[in-house]
């Protein structure tokens, strides 16, 4: 595979442009004839006027990435030669798979597919389905033989999303192919842009699974501090403490508790359990910290209710104040945050609830969420306030400043364990 600049053979298309594939799309269009496609065309037409949404990518590398061309016309892809499908891989309702998105892709691929291209998949997905079940859809759609005619590979993603210290050309990057030579060629494509160096797995099987359990270490773990939390709080002292002694020690894990959201800890677990069942294993440990980490915002409900209680403070009829909707801080995606969960609780039990999240459009919301989200917060107005997201913007509020928003009888929780002030009437 000839890397040069000016390679006028390779092309380059990338499948799915949201956190994953934009940052691909970029770095690989500054160097090589890229296609970036979507099916929204509302996000092709943002990428088109240099716009990310998920704020990702500035304008500046926009206009760096001159080789690149966005489209949502599968028919653009007909002469790559090397496709990167980051699509998402969620779950059901039911916590298993899935898979539409990833099938769907790989018939797009499928129908393009020529001799000698390859596919590489970075898609979240169990160890096994890249070659037990997308390798199959590109066999039937192409007529090709596998590792005769095409080749596939699988690398991982690695993004975290609003982090602006760790992003794609930082973190070593894992690859792997189906055979010696597409894995030769699949590493030198990467070291074409990743400059904290590649590590070479054994096979694709073993990259899915490094993958996969990366985002099962932090919920396990994150799971472990939530009920330490929960320990703490029956034994009448305080986790931020305990956690502050402990994390002196050179070898502690500083996790935080919390809730967790998102579409990588509170999803990938279950593609290692759905495979583990499979195979005949019932992974416990793994789905006992994902039981907890679900059960955090009806826990959260209930100590509030408790406090609010405690003060007088009836439910029906409060006004509570959610501040950070998204499932981390610092970025603007809503998708599957757990915030949703605590403000349905009290929306239940008749309360009067405001979001305000400086990272979120109301165009993000469902038409009930747009009503409750605020772009000013009143002052002498909350029964109850709960910082929920650590962005960087609430760093400016302290515990007087958030009971001026209050009426004169408030509670103030933080689960983020944000404020410095003892005085907050709860925190995990």
């Amino acid at each position: 595979m000839n890397l040069s600049k000016n390679n006028n053979d390779l092309i380059i298309g990338i499948i799915g442009l949201g956190y994953v594939g934009l940052p691909l799309a970029i770095e690989f269009g500054k160097k090589f004839k890229t296609i970036g496609f979507d099916i929204k065309k509302e996000r092709i037409k943002n990428l088109s006027l240099s716009i990310d949404t998920t704020s990702e990518v500035n304008e500046v590398n926009f206009k760096k990435a001159k080789y690149l061309k966005f489209s949502n016309n599968s028919y653009d892809l007909i002469n790559c030669n090397i496709y990167i499908i980051t699509v998402p891989t969620p779950i059901y309702n039911n916590k298993k798979p899935d898979l539409r998105y990833i099938k769907k892709a790989s018939v797009i691929v499928g129908k393009f597919l020529k001799k000698n291209d390859i596919v590489i998949y970075e898609s979240t997905v169990y160890p096994g389905l890249t070659e037990e079940v997308c390798v199959p859809i590109l066999i039937n759609e192409s007529n090709l033989k596998y590792n005769k005619d095409f080749f596939c590979g699988y690398s991982p993603e690695r993004i975290n999303p609003g982090d602006k210290k760790y992003n794609l050309k930082n973190i070593i990057k894992v690859v792997a192919g189906s055979n010696k030579s597409t894995t030769i060629k699949i590493k030198n494509l990467y070291n074409s842009i990743i400059s904290a160096g590649i590590f070479v797995a054994k096979d694709i099987k073993t990259a899915e699974a490094a993958k996969v359990i990366e985002n099962t270490q932090r919920d396990i773990n994150i799971a472990l501090v939530n009920e330490i939390a929960l320990i703490c709080k029956k034994l009448g002292i305080k986790s931020k403490d305990v956690f502050e002694a402990a994390s002196t020690k050179w070898n502690f894990l500083n996790f935080k508790p919390g809730i967790v959201g998102g579409h990588c800890i509170g999803v990938d677990p279950y593609y290692l359990t759905h495979k583990a069942n499979l195979v005949g294993f019932n992974p416990k440990m793994i789905l006992s910290g994902r039981a907890l980490n679900d059960s955090m915002p009806k826990y959260i409900f209930r100590e509030i209710k408790k406090i609010m209680l405690k003060k007088n403070i009836i439910i029906k009829n409060s006004k509570v104040l959610i501040l950070g909707l998204t499932f981390k801080e610092n970025c603007n995606d809503v998708r599957n945050t757990k915030v949703f969960e605590i403000g349905n609780h009290f929306i239940k039990s008749g309360a009067k609830i405001n979001y305000y999240d400086p990272w979120v459009s109301k165009k993000d919301l469902n038409n009930l969420n747009k009503k409750r989200l605020i772009n000013i917060i009143p002052n002498n107005y909350y029964d109850c306030i709960i910082i929920a997201v650590s962005h960087n913007e609430f760093k400016k509020y302290s515990l007087k400043s958030l009971k001026k928003m209050c009426k004169k009888n408030n509670v103030i929780y933080d689960i983020k364990n944000f404020l410095k002030d003892n005085k907050v009437d709860g925190q995990l």
